[in-house]
């Protein structure tokens, strides 16, 4: 578990452990508890409370994630995961280090989260292999997008991102 805080924790709604509508492959899935975006007709508003669903430790998530061989990588959705970004972020960090990759969803764009100046926020898209961003729209959603709820949402590969410092979305 490498450099991981075992005391570590995360408010948290729920788990999925096995996932194929969370991101490409087999994904465990962390719905983080807390949402200031409350978007008209979310899929998950029971994620909006900060003081809702439970506190568990980052290296119970760890443990719980490992024990399935089958598991190729990690969704942090929500909630919010940028309103609990350090702790996600060292979770990622621990995950990388581990071989899993990161999807992570985000109702902020990626322009708004690249302009706010906390470390978390930043760690947190360090981490972070692909990005969902924007805000579920109703009036866009669209049930046969693959990984998203509305047109707007874009799925983004930050890795390539980074490296051609424009924006590259993904197509699935």
């Amino acid at each position: 578990m490498g450099s991981l805080d075992r005391k570590l924790c995360l408010r948290i709604a729920g788990v999925v452990r096995e996932s194929v509508v969370d991101g490409p492959g087999l994904r465990y899935v962390i719905f983080a508890q807390g949402c200031p975006h409350r978007c008209p007709g979310c899929h998950n508003p029971e994620t909006w409370d900060p003081a809702g669903g439970y506190e568990i430790t980052a290296a119970e998530l760890l443990a719980d994630i490992s024990r399935n061989p089958l598991i190729a990588g990690v969704t942090f959705s929500g909630g919010e995961p940028f309103a609990q970004a350090a702790a996600f972020a060292a979770l990622g960090r621990a995950l990388r280090e581990e071989g899993y990759n990161i999807v992570t969803y985000t109702g902020y764009t990626y322009e708004e989260l690249q302009t706010i100046a906390e470390k978390g926020v930043r760690e947190l898209l360090a981490v972070t292999d692909i990005l969902i961003d924007g805000p579920f729209i109703l009036a866009e959603r669209d049930l046969t997008l693959p990984f998203r709820g509305s047109k707007n949402q874009r799925i983004i590969d930050l890795r390539a991102t980074r490296t051609s410092e424009t924006i590259v979305e993904l197509h699935f």
